[in-house]
């Protein structure tokens, strides 16, 4: 008995010392990691305990933050939770507004981007089109090639018609009579003996034949050869680039025969029309009379007759005929189909999509439209009314030549406006609706031709040369009878 009451004794000692000893704990602490401490065990827990009152209130407050900007957003007027007051919702017009702005401008970048990419789609066609000439321009051959057979001797070469050694082999050509409408005759048949490069730039010399007894420039008959460039006058300031000037074959009181008159086409708003009494006025820059026109003008293609202004007004295709004397606008009409504003210019530019000429047969229009697709297109026009009498329509591509001019209703057009050398290369008649290929040597004397017209009254080309006005002697054949 004693020893089990001993034993009791010790229990009870054993339980209480238990109690007041500390002892190692292990819990998690606020971001869930184990955590361990030292503490002294509770009879009445049992385990761990578990996270607390104030996390919950924490995320609480971030909850209603989160419900208060939603609510910014979508334009409610919405509480947070937990009764908080301090965050109110911006009022909806503001955002809306906003909103409004942005589709806008969306809107028109859309537009600006579907504009560029048609401007890109027509670049794109010019350029097809320019590479296509270029090609079918190469792969012309310039002569027939014949086998190479080398000369044996002087009697072998006599035989075969060809010039002995030594002797002037283009005399041999030029007495050779020129077949209108034929060159074959004027290519010598020694030349498939030389270079190939060689025999190119002789067979462009051999286009044109020498002047002789036939020339007559006081008929109506074909340009055989253009004489070197005369400068009359350089331009004051930039806006004398480019310009106009012209003289009318058929003036009308109260200005006389000798009347020039210049326009400067540089500039938004082109209106001033100069008078100079005579060439020599014109040459020291001395104008007699200064006229505003009504309506701007486009470009570089008017021209004068009987009296009147004919022009392009600009961004159209109106026709515009001014009348000097009264100083008003006399007629107007559309050119129909006509491309206007850069949809069909010369090769140089400059919205040369409508040139006016006048010659011997009357008043023309020079321009494309989008059915013959680039391609030059004559008109003949009605000096009075404007109105389109009848029109052909050529094979020339209008961005592949530079100018283009109107002699005896034959339209002639210009290679190049700025290589010094160039050629007029294409005749088209009226007369026949015929068109030929031409090799006619012309001058670019400064470098950048940006208009060229047949002068009527002096029977001679005038052009704008880079700042400079010039002018061209022609060489006509001898009419021919009908």
């Amino acid at each position: 008995m004693f020893f089990l009451f001993l034993l009791c004794m010790c229990g009870l000692l054993l339980r209480g010392n238990a109690q007041d000893r500390a002892s190692l704990w292990r819990g998690n602490d606020r971001t869930g990691r184990c955590q361990y401490t030292f503490t002294v065990p509770s009879p009445m827990e049992a385990t761990c305990p578990q996270v607390g009152g104030p996390e919950v209130e924490g995320l609480k407050t971030r909850l209603s933050v989160l419900e208060a900007l939603m609510s910014q957003l979508s334009g409610k007027d919405l509480q947070p939770r937990g009764g908080h007051q301090g965050v109110s919702a911006r009022p909806q017009p503001e955002l809306q507004e906003a909103l409004n702005r942005a589709v806008g401008e969306r809107n028109l970048l859309q537009g600006e981007k579907e504009r560029l990419e048609r401007e890109l789609e027509t670049l794109k066609f010019r350029m097809e089109e320019m590479r296509r000439e270029t090609e079918r321009l190469r792969s012309r051959p310039c002569l027939t090639q014949n086998p190479v057979v080398a000369p044996s001797s002087t009697q072998q070469d006599r035989a075969r018609g060809r010039p002995a050694a030594g002797s002037n082999q283009m005399s041999h050509l030029m007495t050779r009579p020129n077949r209108q409408g034929d060159s074959s005759n004027l290519r010598d048949s020694a030349w498939q003996y030389g270079a190939q490069s060689f025999q190119e730039v002789k067979a462009e010399v051999t286009e044109v034949p020498a002047p002789d007894g036939t020339v007559d420039n006081t008929g109506c008959s074909e340009v055989i050869s253009v004489g070197e460039p005369v400068t009359h006058r350089k331009a004051d300031n930039i806006a004398g680039k480019y310009g106009v000037w012209m003289q009318d074959p058929e003036a009308v009181s109260p200005y006389g025969p000798n009347m020039l008159w210049r326009i400067d086409t540089v500039g938004t708003e082109i209106r001033q029309l100069y008078g100079y009494d005579d060439m020599e006025q014109l040459s020291k820059g001395f104008p007699s009379k200064v006229l505003l026109l009504p309506e701007p003008l486009e470009s570089t293609g008017a021209t004068m007759y009987r009296g009147s202004l004919y022009y392009q007004r600009r961004l159209s295709r109106t026709l515009i005929r001014y009348d000097l004397a009264a100083e008003h606008v006399a007629a107007r009409r559309e050119l129909p189909h006509a491309g206007f504003h850069g949809q069909f210019p010369y090769s140089w530019g400059g919205y040369t999509d409508i040139d006016l000429s006048v010659d011997e047969k009357g008043l023309w229009a020079i321009y494309s439209t989008s059915k013959a697709q680039g391609a030059i297109v004559i008109s003949k026009l009605d000096p009075h009314s404007l109105e389109v009498k009848k029109s052909w329509e050529t094979s020339i591509r209008k961005a592949s030549v530079a100018n283009s001019f109107m002699i005896c209703g034959k339209l002639y057009t210009v290679a190049s406006y700025a290589a010094r050398d160039t050629t007029i290369n294409h005749v088209y008649d009226t007369g026949t609706s015929q068109g030929k290929a031409v090799s006619i040597p012309f001058k670019n004397k400064y470098g950048y031709n940006s208009m060229i017209d047949y002068s009527l009254a002096q029977r001679k080309l005038f052009a704008w040369d880079n700042f400079h006005l010039v002018s061209y002697d022609l060489r006509l054949g001898r009419q021919q009878a009908n």
